[in-house]
């Protein structure tokens, strides 16, 4: 009997001790690291400029479309498709011997009216004075002197005649009536146009040029505020060529809201010298209202969203982390900018945030380096949806 107490004894000590070598504390107390790995960026302050960022769309600075004022069949073409062309550069010729042949017609008439003028008048003269001596009757002068009248209304109408035949001639001779870029011929050599009702081609201004942007109601007392005060740079970045935008100003808001969008268009000008821009041609335009001087960046993959709102994990002096409530600004393109909660030159984490909590100690495994200064040319006002 006693045998077997011991053995029953001697059974249950090594259950226990069994037991409290598997215990779940002490292994988790074992595995867990010295220190969490983390790559950190270092906050800056910057000079950021505060923009409203949209998509416009390119516009001809003027567009002519060329038409005949005669007709006539088109005998010459002086150009050639999409070439750029002068105000007074020659584009077409409609055969001129028809006006030609008119306009010497009406010289004609002018030639032989005049001398016929000329007579009538030295008769007017001659029977003037003969009238004075008795010599003729009053009703004989008066009849000179209508004729002389008659002539000399004939003659002002061949003159307005012969003008009208230079100008007709004129028009046979199309010339370009601003500098600009010619499109698509519409009429081939050869053809008869007709008066008034051809287009021939058309002209688009491109130096420079406009390009046309909508905005919401509620943003225009505000862009018309920093209007007055200078004028605003509108930058135009054409898509897949973001590393060269053009840039322009600020030069006209519309009149009125569109009621059935509730936006108001704005149109910017730019030089546009190397034609980069493009009639018609969408583009995404940046306006810069102001900069905010001394903001505190930081990447914007370091903001996490808790239940609380937004927060950062800072890496205080000691390698442990606190978790900072922060207030966020403006942000673009992978940067964000702290209103409040950031302090420049402190570290913040920027990957490694999910195993992360707070007093948790790190180990930076990055090199510290301040944010890229080209990383945040661009900054959109948060919260505001203008595309």
């Amino acid at each position: 009997m006693t045998f077997f107490l011991n053995i029953r004894r001697s059974f249950i000590l090594g259950i226990v001790i069994l037991t409290t070598s598997c215990s779940p504390g002490s292994k988790e107390k074992q595995a867990m690291p010295a220190s969490v790995p983390v790559t950190v960026a270092i906050a800056e302050q910057k000079d950021i400029p505060i923009q409203i960022r949209t998509i416009g769309n390119v516009e001809a600075y003027s567009t002519v479309s060329v038409k005949t004022r005669v007709e006539g069949e088109l005998s010459r073409v002086y150009f050639k498709e999409g070439q750029e062309v002068k105000k007074g550069d020659l584009l077409f010729m409609i055969d001129p011997r028809p006006f030609k042949a008119l306009l010497r017609q009406f010289e004609a008439n002018l030639a032989r009216n005049t001398a016929q003028m000329k007579k009538a008048e030295a008769d007017v003269r001659r029977y003037e004075e003969l009238l004075k001596s008795g010599v003729v009757s009053k009703q004989e002068y008066d009849q000179y002197r209508t004729n002389f009248e008659a002539f000399s209304a004939t003659v002002r109408a061949d003159e307005a005649a012969v003008v009208n035949a230079k100008l007709q001639l004129g028009y046979c001779y199309i010339r370009s009536p601003i500098n600009g870029r010619i499109g698509r011929l519409e009429v081939n050599q050869g053809n008869i146009v007709k008066d008034i009702d051809t287009i021939l081609v058309t002209i688009n201004q491109t130096k420079p040029i406009y390009v046309a942007f909508f905005l919401p109601e509620q943003g225009l007392s505000e862009v018309r505020q920093y209007m007055a005060r200078k004028n605003l740079k509108v930058e135009a970045i054409v898509p897949n060529v973001e590393m060269n935008p053009a840039t322009g100003e600020l030069t006209f808001i519309n009149n009125e809201v569109n009621e059935s969008t509730g936006t108001i268009l704005l149109k910017a000008l730019f030089a546009n010298e190397d034609e980069s821009l493009w009639p018609r041609q969408f583009v995404n335009v940046i306006l810069t209202l102001k900069t905010q001087s001394g903001a505190v960046v930081i990447p914007s993959h370091a903001i996490q969203v808790g239940q609380e709102g937004n927060y950062v994990f800072v890496v205080r002096p000691d390698f442990t982390v606190e978790s900072r409530p922060v207030v966020l600004g403006n942000s673009f393109n992978q940067e964000t900018v702290i209103a409040k909660g950031i302090q420049p030159g402190e570290k913040v984490v920027i990957d490694g945030q999910f195993q992360l909590a707070h007093g948790i100690k790190v180990e930076i495994k990055n090199n510290l380096e301040p944010l890229a200064q080209n990383s945040s040319d661009f900054y959109n006002r948060k919260g505001d949806n203008y595309e």
